[in-house]
């Protein structure tokens, strides 16, 4: 393979957020030049909930079939909407996920436009459909979706059919250094995370030597932080200041445990993480990604979105710290079978 060729990873820009979408175009660039390909990361624009078509025409405008210095681009590979927009003949999408306002989270993220808005945006959504379908379909070369969660949307949303292409976990210097009685959660704070399971199931947990360490910033700080208080939780339930890669890394080697249960999360990394720090994970059914990696009573636990349920298994786990090395070990062999060169490869178009 000649040192020349050069695929560009095209995803969406989030102003001030690093999302998974950005994580996985990294993971995959440094893949490609490991492989030996001259690969760089390229940025669109990405607008929110009510302002899109600018950022799909941007997009769709942008030439991405050769650089600056005139060098010719040949393969791109795209992820968050509005990238899949680009204009190249050999185009792989990765799809992380379409704009969700406008699909599963509508009737969530709809309501808060108030009456006038939502009708406004509901003129909008079969445009958004038919968009994202024609684009989808006619303007990449193959079609791959981060989870069967998305691939499920794909199908409900457009009769689209795409390839399940699971991403591995980031490349950290993940480690185990112990099941210290303490559950581990992290994520953007937010209300579609559902961090507010994991207190709710506090209340409920009879091992009071056993405490819970939230790990993340959001707009949902200050909500969680109440409720930690009004539950009288003060000394059993903490959200760290700190949210740096070392104190991450230092609480998934530690805690007995991880809880990740959003709602309808597209892939969501720390199940990913959790299984690479050789930890079980607790979910929910509803919680999308994480259910599909998660295998229920072996590396981890998929429950009920109750708290009393959660509560019971972390009882459980708080007892026997020799369950939770078992099942952490099974989930380490689990994600081992993941890596990032040989899950790219079948990005690769060759000709």
């Amino acid at each position: 393979m000649p040192k020349s060729k050069r695929i560009v990873a095209v995803t969406s820009d989030v102003p001030f957020v690093e999302g998974g979408h950005l994580t996985i175009a990294r993971c995959t660039v440094q893949a490609l030049k490991e492989l030996g390909y001259e690969a760089d990361l390229f940025l669109t624009p990405s607008n929110r909930f009510g302002r899109l078509f600018q950022a799909y025409l941007a997009t769709r405008l942008t030439d991405v079939q050769q650089d600056g210095l005139e060098r010719k681009i040949h393969q791109v590979i795209s992820f968050r909407y509005p990238s899949y927009a680009v204009k190249h003949p050999l185009h792989v999408c990765w799809l992380t996920h379409r704009p969700r306002e406008y699909y599963d989270l509508w009737e969530i993220l709809s309501s808060q436009s108030g009456l006038r808005g939502k009708i406004k945006e509901s003129l909008k959504k079969p445009i958004i459909h038919s968009l994202d379908s024609y684009l989808l379909k006619h303007n990449v070369t193959k079609l791959f979706s981060i989870s069967k969660t998305v691939q499920a949307r794909l199908r409900r949303w457009g009769n689209i059919k795409a390839e399940v292409l699971y991403p591995p976990a980031p490349p950290r210097s993940y480690r185990t250094d112990s099941y210290q009685n303490f559950i581990f959660s992290v994520s953007r704070l937010q209300k579609l995370k559902r961090m507010d399971l994991l207190i709710e199931a506090f209340k409920h947990v009879k091992n009071k030597e056993c405490k819970a360490f939230i790990m993340g910033e959001g707009s949902e700080y200050k909500n969680l932080s109440s409720r930690i208080k009004e539950s009288h939780l003060e000394k059993r339930v903490f959200i760290l200041s700190q949210t740096d890669e070392e104190t991450l890394l230092d609480h998934y080697a530690r805690c007995r445990a991880v809880f990740f249960s959003p709602l309808r999360e597209d892939y969501g990394f720390v199940t990913a993480e959790a299984f690479a720090s050789r930890k079980p994970v607790l979910t929910t059914y509803d919680s999308g990604g994480p259910t599909e990696l998660v295998n229920n009573g072996q590396t981890g636990h998929v429950l009920d979105p109750d708290p009393k349920k959660i509560a019971e298994k972390i009882d459980e786990l708080a007892e026997r710290e020799d369950l939770a090395e078992k099942m952490g070990q099974k989930a380490y062999e689990f994600i081992s079978m993941f890596n990032w060169e040989d899950t790219v490869k079948n990005l690769i178009i060759r000709k």
